[in-house]
């Protein structure tokens, strides 16, 4: 059996805003996206433009998007999981590192490493920790 996992991120009410900047950011398509309006349940007036549901798909990269449904956003909170891009391009690397840290906080600058890669560690201005790793 293949199994492979797919990060889902929660946001506060900018989920929108953050797919627009991950597509900028790794390229790819949006490949679906759906509002809570859009639901067949009861959706509070507030609600209705969040987004229930979004797809980013660039080749095997696939990230999934939702807003919290919870009013005070405590569904959101982003702090859990950090997520390890690994890729293959010196340039690409640089590209993603810079759109990443703008309104970011960097953790580890991107470097060469003792264990082989070139490797930055930065979070961006949404609250989610990216990895970024390329093998040598």
């Amino acid at each position: 059996m293949k199994q492979h996992v797919t990060p889902y991120l929660t946001f506060n009410g900018n989920a929108s805003a953050a797919l627009h900047f991950y597509k900028d950011t790794f390229g790819g398509e949006i490949t679906d996206i759906q509002t809570f309006d859009e639901a067949d349940f009861h959706t509070p007036s507030q609600m209705k433009d969040r987004i229930m549901h979004a797809r980013l798909q660039n080749g095997p990269m696939l990230l999934m998007f939702s807003d919290s449904f919870s009013a005070d956003g405590s569904e959101a909170s982003g702090t859990q999981v950090s997520l390890a891009v690994e890729l293959e391009d010196e340039h690409e690397i640089k590209e993603i590192y810079e759109k990443l840290k703008v309104q970011g906080t960097v953790k580890m600058e991107l470097q060469d490493t003792f264990w082989g890669a070139t490797f930055a560690k930065v979070t961006d201005k949404f609250g989610i920790t990216w990895d970024l790793i390329l093998q040598k």
